[in-house]
């Protein structure tokens, strides 16, 4: 192997390494600033129900008052596990369905224009929540959370 070679990939490992001590901070940044918007959008809906009622009614879904508060929790209660990372991966994933079912119900055109139109997926008012709950269900919570600190308490090997 050639000399410029063997550098360009002890340079290159050099700026993975770097890089990846950026991971734990990048994650931390995402829950928290997505998981305190979460919650405050549950927050103000169960503080709205008669209007998140109202909207559900409107949808035609089944018994819109309960789901109203269902989702409201989901959001709240999710949003506030997320940000300090207690039970990550379940909670993104709870937090995924419902931003799903949140493009499926209410946003259905642009959840079909997800390769048509990737502009209308993307501008959507429930995927920066998505994708963040996503980000966090595939990647783990990162090292800086609950998840790890209890993991580090009881001898158990962390989910990261």
């Amino acid at each position: 192997m050639s000399k410029l070679l063997q550098l360009i990939q002890k340079m290159h490992g050099g700026f993975v390494k770097i890089v990846s001590y950026l991971q734990p901070v990048f994650l931390l940044a995402v829950r928290l600033y997505w998981g305190i918007q979460l919650a405050t959008n549950g927050w103000a809906k169960l503080h709205n129900l008669g209007n998140v009622t109202d909207f559900f009614t409107s949808l035609n879904l089944p018994h819109p008052h309960q789901t109203a508060i269902f989702v409201s929790t989901v959001e709240f209660l999710g949003g506030i596990l997320l940000a300090v990372g207690l039970f990550s991966r379940v909670t993104s994933l709870a937090i995924s369905i419902d931003m799903f079912m949140a493009y499926f119900v209410a946003d259905r055109d642009s959840l079909r224009a997800i390769l048509s139109d990737p502009g209308k997926f993307y501008g959507a008012d429930p995927y920066t929540f998505f994708f963040a709950a996503l980000l966090i269900l595939i990647f783990g919570p990162g090292w800086i959370s609950l998840d790890t600190l209890f993991a580090r308490m009881t001898g158990k090997r962390s989910s990261q």
